[in-house]
């Protein structure tokens, strides 16, 4: 197989858990057993291949495109389903979500993805070990089941670094946190924009799917799609806690801003009579008082003490400071 086939698998049958060779898939039938195809569709091989396949061509356009949003869409001919994994390629942001396409029926799954996909790579492997699923019903659930704990975990992840940046915001260390603040809740955003329609396709995938998922399958839909909506409370309570932490934090910046503000008031307070009285006896003409008596610079000195002292006690009766 080219690079375009990630998984080529068997999923039922006297193979299953084995790789499929090109030659078994062009020959393959749904008498010989379920099978799934997971194909990178940026790879041209991979496109060639599934244009021709006996698959619509809506279908195969869906599993070709480039960017979609989550949903489902159950048809007579199969279920076609477009989901978004959270992105833990290295040097990638998880709120980058990955886009996964997938068609599926009685007996086959086919799937497409450019990158790749943690949750796939260990669906694929426990196959391999004959640990996984054996059908496109319990491959889609295994999906569907990490995917959303992938997302959890992620969200679990935010909400520990909120937790340190409310510290440092209480503690009064909030130096330079604005933009770590300001990130999170750009991801907390990111990632909700996703998880709303995934939760809907997650309940047509339970009630519009008889035809391939058994009543117990069915049921665990339900409890991974309950698991996604609570994951979306999370991040809501996460997205009102950050913005609750960000007003808190620009909250005590503006209280730190106007003390020092008040402080400069009251200095320049002090010192604008100091300042007046001295410029107006500094001025360079005759008739300036005490000019040829020798203590007056010492009496002028006094004054101006004095006159502080005057003025920090109506400060202080006034309760300025």
């Amino acid at each position: 197989m080219s690079q375009g086939f990630v998984h080529s698998l068997w999923l039922s049958g006297e193979h299953a858990g084995e790789e499929l060779t090109r030659e078994q898939l062009g020959n393959w039938s749904a008498d010989q057993g379920c099978i799934w195809v997971h194909l990178n569709y940026h790879s041209r091989d991979a496109r060639e291949w599934l244009q021709s396949t006996d698959l619509p061509k809506l279908e195969i356009d869906a599993l070709l495109s480039r960017d979609t949003r989550p949903r489902a869409i159950s048809g007579e001919g199969g279920l076609l389903l477009a989901l978004r994994g959270v992105n833990l390629n290295p040097e990638s942001a998880p709120e980058d979500m990955v886009a996964l396409r997938l068609f599926a029926d009685k007996s086959r799954v086919i799937s497409t993805c450019r990158r790749g996909l943690q949750s796939v790579t260990e669906i694929g492997n426990d196959i391999r070990a004959r640990v996984g699923p054996s059908s496109p019903s319990e491959v889609i659930l295994a999906l569907c089941e990490r995917l959303t704990l992938r997302k959890t975990e992620f969200i679990d992840s935010l909400e520990e670094k909120l937790d340190d940046l409310e510290e440092l915001v209480v503690s009064g260390n909030a130096k330079d946190l604005r933009n770590d603040i300001a990130e999170l809740r750009r991801q907390t955003v990111t990632v909700r924009r996703y998880l709303a329609p995934q939760r809907e396709a997650f309940s047509t995938l339970q009630t519009e799917t008889g035809h391939l998922f058994k009543k117990s399958e069915q049921l665990r839909m339900r409890e991974i799609r309950d698991r996604l909506t609570r994951a979306i409370e999370d991040l809501d309570a996460l997205k009102d806690r950050a913005s609750v932490t960000q007003e808190e934090l620009m909250g005590r910046q503006s209280e730190e801003l106007n003390t020092r503000l008040y402080f400069l008031s009251l200095v320049t307070a002090v010192f604008l009579p100091l300042g007046f009285l001295t410029g107006l006896l500094g001025v360079n003409i005759g008739g300036i008082p005490g000019a040829d008596t020798p203590w007056a610079f010492a009496a002028f000195c006094g004054l101006l003490v004095l006159l502080v002292v005057v003025q920090l006690l109506l400060f202080y009766r006034k309760r300025w400071f």
